[in-house]
């Protein structure tokens, strides 16, 4: 038969081959830097999309805004080199910020991280869904199936490892860049020689939006500040590198340091490059194409071709023009492959929150394919719902997006600062001093930047949607302290007592009868077997009938076991049963209550179906009864064995006995007693 997860997954593999799955930098780029690399592709775009409020008016403000972000964006880079090299554990900014500040710091960090992986995955795939549709614009009603449909295929790509996802995702990310890098030089060359590209909204006007005209004094800066803080967009993925550091190669610290260099760089030079072209080719892209005077198709239906897109045709011809295609598959390719910088960064932050017992054990779990399964499919379940939620719209869903991303970079900045002051405190050695001061200095900025930048962003995008993420980001703090006392709480109640083991007074055995067969002599006799002080067979009398037969039948078979019958008028057999054992646990309650279920094991998933479920349903309300212990005695089918291999065949000897039959692993749990 064959196996979906197999063909999906791929097949298991040794936990001993874990450092196989480490990564040299030219796979690492790709895997942890996509995102803030992709971003270049909207960043632009995100700033004209503001400026554009009032007309074209204020897009003489785009340079200005424009190397902002490029400062921050080195700023961020430069500081987070520092912490990949001190802290090379994988717990980046909120591993900084638990050990430096507190474990509150650290905790806001992790949610606000969470939050921005999760938005990373929705934001990349519906930006590359955009991307898509420009090149393709019939697609554009099924713009949400498509989004859940690339979410889904991430998701699987990713459960088949880091390694082997990697190489996947590294073509594309090559690709983009090549694509980009071509893309400015060829456009500069153009500009140079005295043909600039010319967009194809360049003869467009925009009609300004209501209050947006005139703009001076605090309102024009506010808008400036609003755009700044939408290109910042750009620095979305740059702390993936810090959380990621386990998966690289040794040595681990300085391997991500060079990869972030690396990724800070390419960021910096395709943001200036697709900054300046937009400029230059006049590009004028607004969230509403009816703002657009001589925008030619429907604008009610028709979506606007993103800046990348407009760029494209203009440097190599048009949008017939095969490099156009090349750039806008490359872009779309990466944009939606982007997200596999959360599909590695929020599982690797899960597995360590679940190690520390802030998030459900099961996160720390590796799957076949050595990666954290259940983090992949927690992280495609919640973006594929806001997608959903939010109708794939980029210009809606990045509202959400940057708020968490500066938390986490101020807050590990900080905690940056206060590392290097411990390290000086005790270190003696002046090349090494003015190695942390250096270090101090860099991060104390980076801090000092980068919360500037979240005043900025909460102001100017609180009621565009980030009033969300201040919400979510103070629950997700609350779910985590939760977790982490619970934890804490049964860690108390199962710790061995100080007197060591006790033993109960006696031990009580029930053998739960529905009618006599052979599962029920089995579990007798098993039970029997275990020498209790006691043995009572239990059987919940529905009608007079049953009860007589029973009874006939147990006289007949000479079952040396006392058989005790309980009514039960309203055909409740799982509480009258519960009933009974609870009145025998006060009548004694140092005793041990044993209970024996017999069970019989079928061979397939729909002859499960077609037995009730009595047993499952009693031993899960047994569980939570204090002073009784569940024991299930299976009673395997003859047709639930595997097939006897024939005589003669290979390993098998003519005369060997049949082996003894065991359950099938693939074979549902138990069928339960039935009446």
């Amino acid at each position: 038969m064959l196996d979906l997860k197999r063909v999906v997954v791929g097949r298991p593999l040794r936990s001993d081959r874990l450092t196989e799955q480490l990564l040299p930098k030219r796979i690492a780029l790709p895997i942890f830097a996509s995102d803030p690399l992709s971003s270049v592709a909207y960043a632009t775009q995100e700033i004209l999309l503001v400026l554009t409020l009032g007309g074209m008016a204020y897009l003489y403000l785009a340079p200005w805004v424009g190397l902002g972000v490029i400062v921050l964006l080195g700023v961020v880079v430069l500081s987070y080199r520092q912490v990949v090299r001190a802290y090379p554990s994988g717990g980046g900014s909120y591993e900084v910020a638990s050990e430096n500040l507190g474990r509150s710091a650290g905790l806001v960090v992790a949610a606000a991280l969470m939050v921005d992986y999760i938005m990373t995955v929705a934001v990349s795939v519906a930006a590359g869904v955009d991307n898509i549709i420009s090149a393709l614009p019939q697609l554009n009603p099924y713009r949400v199936l498509v989004n859940l449909v690339f979410v889904a295929l991430l998701a699987a790509l990713n459960l088949r490892g880091v390694r082997e996802s990697g190489r996947i995702f590294a073509v594309p990310t090559y690709l983009f860049v090549v694509g980009i890098l071509a893309m400015i030089g060829t456009g500069l060359v153009q500009v140079a020689i005295g043909r600039p590209p010319v967009a194809e909204s360049a003869g467009w006007h925009i009609i300004p939006a209501p209050g947006h005209v005139g703009l001076t004094g605090l309102a024009l800066l506010l808008l400036a500040l609003r755009a700044f803080s939408s290109g910042c967009t750009a620095l979305t993925g740059a702390e993936a590198i810090s959380n990621g550091v386990p998966a690289f190669r040794k040595p681990k610290g300085e391997n991500a340091a060079r990869t972030m260099a690396a990724m800070g760089i390419l960021s910096i030079v395709m943001f200036a490059g697709i900054t300046a072209l937009a400029l230059i080719a006049k590009v004028h892209y607004v969230e509403n194409a009816c703002d657009l005077v001589g925008f030619t198709g429907n604008c009610t239906t028709d979506a606007q071709r993103t800046v990348i897109a407009q760029l494209a045709a203009a440097v190599f011809g048009g949008t017939g023009s095969p490099f156009f295609f090349y750039i806008q598959t490359a872009t779309a390719l990466i944009l939606i492959l982007a997200a596999n910088t959360a599909f590695n960064g929020f599982p690797l932050l899960g597995s360590i929150l679940a190690e520390h017992r802030y998030l459900p054990r099961q996160l720390h779990t590796r799957g076949d394919r050595l990666a954290f399964s259940n983090g992949i499919l927690l992280l495609a379940l919640i973006a594929g719902a806001l997608i959903y939620a939010y109708a794939g719209s980029v210009t809606s869903l990045i509202q959400l997006y940057i708020l968490g991303v500066f938390t986490s970079f101020t807050l590990s900045q900080t905690g940056m600062v206060r590392h290097w002051n411990k390290l000086l405190r005790v270190e003696r050695d002046p090349a090494a001093r003015r190695r942390m001061h250096h270090s101090r200095l860099i991060n104390a900025f980076g801090a000092c930047f980068t919360g500037l930048v979240l005043v900025i962003v909460t102001v100017t995008k609180f009621t565009h949607g980030a009033y969300l993420v201040v919400i979510a980001i103070p629950i997700l703090y609350a779910m985590m302290r939760g977790i982490r006392r619970h934890y804490d709480r049964v860690a108390a109640e199962l710790a061995p007592a100080p007197g060591g083991m006790v033993l109960p007074s006696r031990i009580r055995a029930v053998v739960l009868v529905s009618r006599l067969h052979r599962p029920t002599i089995q579990a007798l006799a098993y039970a029997r077997a275990t020498r209790p002080d006691s043995l009572t067979a239990l059987t919940v009398a529905i009608t007079p009938e049953e009860v007589r037969h029973l009874q006939q039948e147990w006289d007949e078979h000479d079952i040396p076991v006392p058989l005790t019958v309980i009514d039960s008028p309203y055909r409740d057999i799982t509480g009258s049963v519960l009933g009974w054992i609870a009145e025998l646990h006060r009548e004694r309650p140092r005793d041990l209550i044993v209970v024996f279920i017999p069970e019989y094991v079928v061979d397939r998933w729909w002859e499960h179906l077609l037995h009730n479920q009595s047993a499952l349903r009693l031993k899960a309300r047994l569980l939570f009864q204090r002073g009784v212990m569940v024991t299930s005695v299976p009673w395997q089918l003859e047709s639930a064995e595997p097939a006897a291999a024939p005589a003669g065949s290979p390993g098998t000897p003519p005369d060997a006995p049949a082996p003894a039959a065991e359950p099938r692993p693939d074979v549902p749990a138990i069928a339960g007693a039935t009446r």
